[in-house]
């Protein structure tokens, strides 16, 4: 416990100087800055070679705070009662009196949003007296990290450090919701759109907006820089193939995403295993097909993105 809170500590310290820091969520690790902070907010920028262009996510422990940078509606609070904190970004409009720096926002006049529900991510951010930017902690475009030595492969020594806090329990960014006028959901994630369209009393689907809105929109995205064939039966050979339920079968290509088809377990294990398969030096990736239904569409979504690097 005594050491947690040093590195709670740790971690306010360099964020205090505008300086990066390596924190863990629910969804993935991110790498986290200042959000009121210009000279932060670059480095975020600089570090994950992200293109000023494409917004970040700004992390928040308390409402309070959050309505000094933004307005809050009817659908904000019925979502934020339901699924917060958890893996769901709002975004909001932003308040002109807003600190928020103009790099987190491409200027724009929005603010995407999120309360995680990371115990020591949460403990830090009630110790700062401003929000947090942290985009998933990995060169852009790359597959995101859930662990502390995922986030140590992509930035080594550029970052001065990284808060420890196990492996990500859901493995798959958030879902985000624009709630700026009629909702609509801008990139699927870690909350089935099913479940979304529950609370609000809506029938949302996710169609792809050609507006950068949100970050989480490019079409490549989440890749380990292999050639991936998605849907495949039969690997080629020395392909690596990712496989959703266990076989009776061997092979040292062999990638097993989950015991029985879970579909919370593939994908708490699907950048692990890309990042794995990427660190064994293979040429290509040949993927299972994966049922298109609730927590299987996000996945799809990420396989997709991932293929077209």
């Amino acid at each position: 416990m005594k050491k947690d809170l040093s590195n709670i500590k740790k971690s306010k310290f360099y964020l205090d100087k505008n300086e990066c820091v390596g924190i863990p969520t629910e969804t993935v690790y991110g790498l986290a800055g200042n959000a009121y902070s210009d000279k932060a907010t670059s480095k975020i920028f600089k570090l994950k070679k992200r293109p000023r262009r494409n917004p970040l996510i700004v992390h928040y422990c308390s409402l309070k705070m959050l309505q000094n940078d933004c307005y809050t509606n009817n659908n904000f609070f019925k979502l934020y009662k339901k699924f917060c904190p958890g893996p769901i970004t709002f975004v909001l409009k932003l308040k002109k009196n807003s600190k928020i720096s103009k790099n987190v926002t491409n200027k724009k006049n929005t603010l995407a949003v999120r309360f995680p529900k990371h115990t020591k991510t949460r403990k830090l951010l009630k110790s700062l007296i401003y929000p947090l930017a942290a985009p998933s902690a990995n060169i852009s475009t790359q597959i995101s990290p859930v662990s502390k030595k995922d986030v140590k492969d992509e930035f080594g020594k550029k970052i001065k450090f990284i808060l420890e806090g196990n492996e990500s329990k859901i493995g798959l960014e958030s879902t985000i919701i624009n709630l700026k006028n009629k909702p609509q959901i801008l990139r699927l994630g870690g909350i089935e759109i099913s479940k979304i369209n529950k609370v609000l009393g809506t029938k949302l689907k996710f169609i792809k907006n050609k507006k950068l809105i949100a970050p989480g929109q490019d079409k490549v995205h989440y890749s380990p820089g292999i050639p991936m064939r998605l849907n495949i039966k039969k690997p080629k050979l020395n392909e690596a193939f990712i496989l959703i339920k266990k076989r009776k079968i061997a092979g040292k290509n062999l990638f097993y995403l989950s015991k029985n088809k879970n579909l919370k377990e593939i994908a708490k294990n699907l950048y692990k295993t890309l990042r794995m398969i990427k660190n064994k030096k293979y040429k290509s990736i040949a993927v299972e097909k994966i049922p298109n239904k609730g927590l299987g569409e996000t996945i799809n979504d990420r396989l997709l993105r991932a293929s077209k690097f």
